[in-house]
């Protein structure tokens, strides 16, 4: 059991996977998910980041690759409706692992995505001093709902020399 003294310095990071290619795309380039994973232990001191994805199992490579760069990967199934993309909407898992499963192991969170959808859990852990940063990928692809977190923000634009893949 984690105790109050040990959890001071805990941070966990939990990312939106397809709000975070999609907000980097948009930009014309493509993130290097280690490079990605070192920054966010370099910048925010962060001990475990999940990354929550939709499972495809022809992506058996690149998930182990993830796990290798130290992503602990929350896989949702995916649907394929007839004549549409793919749909794995991980919100659901986000909210659950950070309010509840993960909840009691963490100080503070870092939030990967740019969506409004996480507005409620934003402000409760605000309210709980648990909230330590939003890391939205691309300043275009942020939500209104967000204005309100300012001091709480960070943008991966910025970031395109040091997290590109080449």
């Amino acid at each position: 059991m984690v105790t109050q003294k040990d959890k001071r310095n805990i941070v966990y990071a939990f990312i939106d996977s397809q709000n975070l290619n999609l907000g980097i795309q948009s930009l014309g380039w493509k993130l290097d998910f280690r490079k990605f994973r070192i920054f966010l232990k370099d910048k925010f001191r962060v001990s475990k980041a999940f990354l929550f994805i939709g499972y495809i199992p022809s992506n058996e490579v690149m998930y182990k690759m993830l796990k290798r760069f130290g992503y602990k990967l929350v896989f949702k199934p995916t649907l394929k409706p007839k004549n549409t993309t793919i749909k794995g909407n991980v919100d659901a898992e986000l909210v659950l692992h950070s309010a509840k499963i993960q909840y009691g192991n963490y100080q503070k969170g870092i939030f990967v995505s740019g969506d409004g959808d996480f507005y409620c859990l934003y402000k409760e852990l605000q309210k709980d001093k648990k909230l330590g940063g939003i890391i939205i990928p691309n300043f275009k692809c942020q939500s209104i709902l967000l204005a309100e977190f300012e001091k709480d923000k960070y943008f991966l634009q910025r970031l395109r020399v040091r997290l590109e893949y080449k």
